[in-house]
């Protein structure tokens, strides 16, 4: 099993800041400082970064603060040739029969590029903007169903299903999508768990200690077992990388300017509120506090002190951070999901700096790190 890497598409936009630009209003210039909107030059610029650099694939959000995440990425699949999508997406807001009937065609489209991130929803208030009115154990039980009908109508044959939230007559995909995208999927609540034991290619966790990791890693194993599959994980992580240990630490604790008293304070209330198990997990990591961010070796908090969802960063330098990588991967991570503020910089930092040192330990599949370019002779110019 070797370490695949993936990228992240800030489709909520961008910027030298871990404050979200939704939150920013003018300074007292009138104007925003540090905050790119997610156009799609910008966007294209990261994907084309993160394939020249090596990544399999990026993954692109899905909620109300970002732009839709399938019409962004096909795309992107039109400014790029290799690099594959991580679509993230959530099942009770639109069918399954098309929501499979989109995979196929997807992949029709981008000649195999597509891989499904399924986010079921951990936050009733962003449901309900949607019109998803299921309280947090029944969205589990739907999108338990909502698999179940994509998979079989993916079978290429007519589908019936009659289940408490779907009933399917015929559910059919004409031409199935060709190679079945794999599903990611998410989730720390005993109502995930039993789901992604039967439906999930790659059960994915935010970036805990290594302990909690592998604890996660054992249950869904566990569960998987019974259902007679198998599943491999990944950990979503961002990155400080840099040249030296000071130097990533620094910058670091630079995000960290930004973060007044009162706007730590206003963002761990309205975290607090979410139903999310994973969300409560990555808040407790904290508590909140600036003091003893770096909760593991190389391993920092700072990033959920002010948003939700993956909360941790791997900071170091570029051998610290492959080290932690290797870590994960000894525990059975094999995909790795990261992202850095900027984004477009941090590919290029981890890219240029973490990959090559992964590449040499033999952990990544030969061929998927950008070779190296070939040493020219050093020429001094003469003066003139």
């Amino acid at each position: 099993m070797t370490v695949r890497l993936h990228w992240f598409l800030p489709t909520g936009g961008d910027g030298r800041t871990l404050v979200d630009r939704h939150a920013y209003g003018p300074n007292e210039r009138g104007a925003l400082s540090g905050v790119r909107a997610p156009d799609i030059t910008y966007l294209a610029q990261i994907a084309k970064a993160a394939e020249q650099l090596g990544f399999e694939a990026v993954l692109t959000p899905t909620g109300t603060w970002c732009e839709d995440a399938w019409l962004t990425t096909v795309a992107l699949a039109q400014h790029t040739e290799r690099l594959k999508f991580l679509v993230a997406f959530r099942p009770g807001l639109l069918s399954p029969t098309l929501a499979a009937q989109m995979a196929s065609t997807y992949q029709r489209l981008t000649r195999g590029r597509l891989l499904l991130n399924v986010v079921t929803g951990g936050d009733s208030s962003e449901q309900r903007r949607f019109g998803d009115r299921l309280d947090h154990d029944q969205r589990y039980a739907r999108t338990d169903e909502f698999l179940s009908v994509v998979r079989g109508v993916w079978e290429g044959e007519p589908y019936d299903f009659d289940g408490v939230h779907y009933q399917v007559e015929g559910g059919l995909t004409a031409l199935p999508p060709d190679p079945v995208p794999p599903l990611f999927f998410g989730g720390s609540s005993p109502a995930a768990g039993p789901v992604a034991a039967r439906h999930a290619d790659v059960y994915l966790t935010w970036g805990e200690p290594p302990a909690q990791v592998r604890e996660k890693i054992d249950w869904i194993r566990g569960l998987a077992e019974r259902e007679g599959r198998t599943v491999r994980f990944g950990v979503r992580l961002h990155t400080v990388s840099r040249d030296s240990s000071a130097e990533a630490w620094a910058v670091a604790n630079r995000l960290l300017d930004d973060l007044d008293a009162d706007t730590v304070a206003a963002a761990q209330a309205a975290l607090g509120r979410s139903e999310s198990v994973g969300q409560q997990r990555m808040l407790a990591l904290h508590g909140g506090s600036r003091d003893s961010l770096e909760i593991y070796p190389n391993l920092w908090a700072g990033v959920g002190l002010v948003r939700g969802g993956a909360g941790t960063a791997l900071v170091g330098s570029h051998a610290e951070v492959a080290d932690r990588i290797e870590e994960y991967h000894a525990l059975g991570v094999e995909h790795f999901v990261l992202s850095g503020y900027p984004h477009l910089e941090e590919a290029y930092w981890f890219g240029e700096g973490v990959i090559p040192e992964l590449a040499a330990r033999g952990l990544l599949t030969p061929g998927a790190a950008p070779a190296a370019p070939a040493r020219s002779p050093l020429v001094v110019a003469g003066g003139r």
